[in-house]
């Protein structure tokens, strides 16, 4: 499974948004290094495709896919010289795929900020520096390794891994994320086991306050050192995730808004993580299968079983719309919207399948 790890300052809202994410009791008491050994869920991915789909096939059980979460605790400024507890802390973001960095935005005299006062930018630019620093720690020592290999005779592969590993280190010294090294498949493929922290997705989720729930952030906030930014206030979203749905809903829309910034904020992290979402549905269940965009149908079978993969035969597709208009598979077979698709076909966002295949 997937995870995001979420990190930032101390006092941000972190576990707060954690605890409301999953529902998971956490401790969140009011100071620094309250969370020590990062906490797990796993959270839903809101979709309400799947409710349809299982309507229509009179399914017994429905099955959502999911994303885990790790509550990973504050860093300081020095982190990556163990400030803080920081080189712990480093090691358990370097374990997962992408980032949500918390950013507190919000004033209150009774939650005491570690920097003093609020910043946006400031925590941003404090979060992203120790995070390179700790990449330019790796990256010295693997050019290091590479360059004594290579001494001892040159290789193709040994050259590819150190092209990519000057690139990145230049970038990093330049004070900016490695993710804006321009790297070639090969380049990718040789440095991807480093698993450094600022190449992983980051989503900026800046802690707002209650009044500013459902507003734009301001301009001239963050768009100067973040990427994509997703406004939210925590304190709200949890006072409100024990809330039935309809109460939820209802409150939203007196707020504009279509739904909670906990569900928009798990979907942005879904569409970094670059995923989509295919579907098999039947009387048994229907269930949600998570792949990376642009995964082939026999890759796609293998993730429901290594073995429809290994005997892949043909994927019967329906796209959702067609299937929800023809009211299920056998209306859709009926008016020649179920698709039959080989070994090379792309699968899509929303994709029905049927997968055939033989073991012998």
């Amino acid at each position: 499974m997937l995870q995001v790890g979420i990190v930032g300052l101390p006092n941000v809202g972190k576990s707060t948004l954690f605890k409301t994410l999953t529902k998971k009791q956490v401790d969140c008491a009011n100071f620094p290094f309250c969370t020590i050994e990062p906490n797990v869920g796993v959270v839903e991915v809101p979709d309400p495709r799947i409710q349809k789909l299982a309507q229509i096939s009179k399914s017994q059980k429905i099955i959502s896919t999911a994303i885990e979460f790790v509550d990973i605790a504050g860093l300081v400024k020095g982190a990556h010289k163990g400030e803080g507890l920081g080189n712990k802390f480093l090691a358990n973001i370097r374990e997962v795929d992408m980032i949500a960095h918390v950013v507190r935005a919000f004033e209150d005299e009774n939650v005491v900020h570690v920097e003093g006062g609020v910043d946006p930018k400031r925590d941003v630019e404090t979060i992203e520096l120790e995070l390179a620093m700790a990449d330019i720690g790796a990256v010295e020592k693997r050019l290091d390794a590479v360059r004594s290999k290579m001494k001892a005779g040159r290789t193709k592969d040994l050259e590819i891994e150190e092209v990519a590993l000057v690139k990145i280190f230049d970038r990093l010294q330049e004070g900016k994320m490695a993710s804006t090294a321009e790297l070639f498949e090969d380049e990718e493929d040789a440095v991807r086991d480093l698993s450094l922290l600022t190449r992983k997705p980051i989503l900026y989720v800046v802690n707002v306050g209650e009044d500013r729930a459902s507003l734009p952030l301001p301009k001239g906030e963050l768009e100067e050192v973040a990427g994509i930014t997703i406004p939210l206030s925590v304190k709200l979203e949890s006072e409100l995730v024990d809330m039935s749905l309809e109460d939820q809903k209802l409150f939203f829309k007196e707020l504009g808004l279509n739904q909670s910034g906990l569900d928009r904020m798990i979907a942005k992290c879904y569409e970094l993580l670059n995923l989509i979402t295919f579907f098999t549905s039947g009387e048994k269940e229907t269930r949600a299968w998570t792949i990376t965009r642009g995964t082939k149908a026999p890759q796609a079978a293998g993730v429901i079983h290594t073995d429809f993969e290994r005997g892949f035969i043909r994927a019967e597709v329906i796209g959702y719309d067609d299937f929800v208009a023809c009211d299920g598979e056998s209306g859709a077979r009926e008016t020649g919207k179920l698709r039959v698709e080989g070994k090379e076909y792309v699968m899509r966002d929303g994709d029905v399948c049927h997968f055939r295949f033989n073991v012998s």
